[in-house]
């Protein structure tokens, strides 16, 4: 038996090719729409998140750094080395102007000491990210470590060794209550990362102290890349804690004392005390000295909530929130409690004397 088949027909022939020719058509254009959709979509990372290039500067001997804001754009810049000869930043000589060198990477928070940097930085995402990056005396990359919260703090030991920085967990303002903090201690030496201090051993009026409301912020280094200060935050107090890197163990030695900073010469500790109860404007920068724990007042009235860096022996600088529309200033004052404030690096913050 012979079966037949009725070949297509060329109009059938054709309608099948052209609903083929659509079907890759529309395959071709949703591909193509996908890559456009990558290609936006990374394109639109980076620029959000620009790569930070090569510094046109490295951490030299005696110079004033800072985060330039305002047209910095939050890069780390310096200013001109003055000229008396000696290629050292004083706060006389520090020139009271725009006149600034900005190449360096973008960070939210900036410190260096002995060629090594420390930059906190945030970098919008869903949800947002942060970073510490550690960096060389080129200001170039060695390390990234990412972190959760908002930058807040940042450290580096005198030798460039011991790094720390604090991030704000939850909240954004020591001002009030509502907030938590998480402090990282970075070895740069052994590579050992502490990712939050809270679990160091606490001793508190003479007796081992647990509670689940413990903050630390503000860590600073001595020379020794061992002993250590910080403050401690628990039932509503803050205290200044003394810490020992090799026996992990910290103390309370005072109490109202946030964000030490300890002088070049281990003597002294600049801090910012509680003077009003409150959300505003509650703090006064002090001086404490270590040996006959008397503390002082300095010439700054106005409530600083900063971690003053020490230029040199004599002099603290700080960030207030800035005039002329700058989101802040950097300003200087005598360590002594004489002189008065004095205008270092208008919009700016994060200032460091590289020593």
């Amino acid at each position: 038996m012979t079966s037949s088949r009725t070949a297509p027909s060329p109009s059938a022939r054709l309608s099948a090719v052209s609903l083929r020719a659509r079907i890759v058509a529309v395959l071709a254009a949703t591909v193509v729409l996908a890559t456009v959709a990558v290609v936006y979509t990374i394109g639109a990372a980076r620029r959000a998140q620009p790569a930070d290039p090569a510094s046109s500067f490295g951490l030299d001997h005696g110079r004033l750094y800072f985060r330039s804001t305002g047209a910095g754009a939050g890069r780390v810049a310096r200013l001109p080395a003055p000229d008396d000869g000696t290629g050292a930043a004083s706060s006389a000589s520090a020139p009271r102007s725009g006149h600034r060198t900005t190449g360096g990477p973008a960070c939210e928070r900036f410190y260096a000491a002995a060629g090594t940097g420390l930059c906190l930085q945030r970098r919008p995402s869903i949800p947002p990210r942060s970073y510490a990056v550690v960096l060389d005396r080129r200001l170039r990359e060695k390390r990234r470590i990412a972190l959760t919260g908002i930058p807040n703090r940042a450290r580096v030991s005198a030798s460039g060794r011991m790094l720390s920085w604090t991030m704000f967990a939850t909240g954004d303002s020591y001002a009030t209550t509502a907030f938590s903090t998480r402090t990282s201690i970075l070895d740069t030496r052994t590579g050992y990362l502490i990712k939050n201090m809270e679990e160091i051993p606490l001793t508190l009026d003479s007796r081992r102290y647990h509670s689940p409301d413990v903050n630390y912020w503000g860590v600073t280094f001595a020379r020794d890349d061992n002993r250590f200060y910080a403050t401690v935050s628990t039932k509503g107090k803050t205290y200044l804690v003394q810490g020992d890197m090799r026996r992990w163990a910290a103390r309370t030695i005072r109490e109202n004392v946030e964000c030490p900073s300890l002088s070049p010469d281990n003597t002294r500790l600049a801090f910012k005390k509680r003077v009003r109860p409150g959300a505003g404007d509650p703090w006064r920068l002090y001086v404490l000295d270590l040996r006959t724990l008397r503390e002082h007042p300095l010439a700054e009235s106005r409530s600083v909530d900063d971690q003053a860096a020490w230029l040199d022996d004599r002099t603290l600088a700080y960030a207030l929130p800035g005039r002329a529309g700058h989101a802040f200033d950097v300003w200087t004052v005598p360590a002594d409690g004489g002189g008065s404030p004095s205008l270092a690096v208008p919009d700016a913050s994060s200032p460091v004397r590289v020593p």
